[in-house]
């Protein structure tokens, strides 16, 4: 299957790679800029917001418009983005974190959508879909340092050039490989396209389930290093394996999931849904009042873990229940992520506030629990 998919799976990696440079150029990009650190640092969210916005809107056109169109423009949006970021001006670095937040708004979904809809509907394209995740999240795991080796001959600049120009070549590929789905795309309206969604069994439930999640999970480790040096005076050098730790536990457990929920009705990934939540519940607890750092730490694989399975499931049920309208349905998902980002920082830095560590826990492990609720009424629909 991945052999099948290879263009998809490069394409959902490459994805990734212009905000990977963002966060790990910060320093010298913040310099270039003139801008200080935080300033541009913040910069971030505008993609965040720009995701949110254009996921939402081009949700109902992805069932309308050939995916492999989408995909393409997408690639070329990300492209110029990144070439306006390797500008290095404070304006273009602000266009850049806008500009690819709305392309991965759309280029997500649609390479998500193209790789189910090779397969047709029903298992086998669930599967393909969660092969997608699992490669986006192996990708968020190795980049950094991928990138860094090149970066030492011709920089930030010439890492972002470089994406741009793969990210062209790709969909130059797309728009000469490209062919009709094998699933019969949706011909709703715009409004109509939402209102269909809303009658697929469980759909809302389950979008419910992966903004929650995603919340739980970004409001963590948004403050994973800082709890690891508090708690264990774990020093940035070494936190880089709690990272990996984590990134690892992450794309196993989307890799294994996708396998393993996807070998006949949706009963299986159901269970594992529920199993997946009730686990991270109980792991982020136990990350943030480990009394030992092999405690945590086996905590921070099994949180990762477990997070991975609950997505993997969602985005299987959503492929394998909303048929025709799956494109819609994974934009808005992936919307819903999106916004999941703010969700979680800002409910975790309310329990950090409020009670410290034992509060952040309360905090993120209680979106944990009301998606559990919502996973239970996905599961009865």
């Amino acid at each position: 299957m991945a052999g099948q998919l290879w263009p998809v799976l490069l394409a959902s990696a490459v994805g990734l790679l212009p905000y990977t440079v963002f966060s790990t150029f910060l320093v010298p990009i913040a310099d270039a800029t003139g801008g200080g650190e935080a300033a541009v640092g913040g910069l971030r969210g505008l993609g965040g917001l720009a995701a949110l916005a254009v996921g939402t809107a081009f949700a109902p056109l992805i069932g309308r418009l050939p995916v492999h169109l989408s995909a393409a423009g997408a690639l070329l949006l990300l492209a110029a983005s990144a070439l306006l970021g390797a500008a290095g001006t404070y304006v273009t670095v602000a266009a850049f974190c806008v500009l690819v937040g709305a392309a991965t708004a759309v280029l997500n979904p649609a390479l998500t959508t193209a790789a189910a809809d090779r397969y047709g509907d029903g298992p086998a394209a669930a599967r393909a879909a969660t092969l997608v995740t699992a490669t986006q999240s192996m990708t968020a795991m190795l980049a950094a340092p991928l990138i860094a080796v090149p970066a030492l001959w011709w920089g930030w600049r010439g890492d972002l050039v470089a994406t741009a120009v793969v990210a062209t070549a790709l969909a130059t590929m797309f728009l000469r490989r490209g062919r009709g789905p094998a699933v019969p795309a949706a011909r709703l309206g715009y409004l109509a396209t939402f209102r269909a969604l809303a009658t697929v069994p469980g759909a809302r439930a389950l979008l419910l389930v992966a903004l929650l999640r995603t919340a739980a999970f970004m409001g963590y480790l948004a403050y994973l290093a800082a709890f690891y040096d508090s708690r264990f005076d774990l020093s940035p050098g070494w936190f880089a394996f709690v990272w990996t730790l984590s990134g690892a536990s992450f794309f196993l457990g989307n890799l294994v999931t996708g396998r393993l929920a996807n070998t006949g009705d949706d009963g299986r990934p159901r269970r594992l849904l529920l199993v997946g939540l009730a686990v991270a519940v109980a792991a982020t607890f136990g990350v943030f009042l480990a009394p030992t750092l092999p405690v945590a730490l086996l905590c921070t694989a099994a949180l990762g873990a477990s997070h991975a399975v609950v997505a993997a499931c969602v985005v299987s049920l959503l492929v394998r229940r909303c048929g025709a309208q799956r494109g819609p349905a994974l934009s808005l998902n992936a919307a819903g992520m999106s916004l999941g980002v703010f969700v979680g920082a800002t409910a975790g830095g309310i329990g950090l506030g409020a009670g410290g560590y034992p509060g952040a826990a309360v905090a993120l492990a209680g979106l944990t629990v009301v998606a559990l609720v919502a996973a239970g009424l996905a599961r009865s629909a």
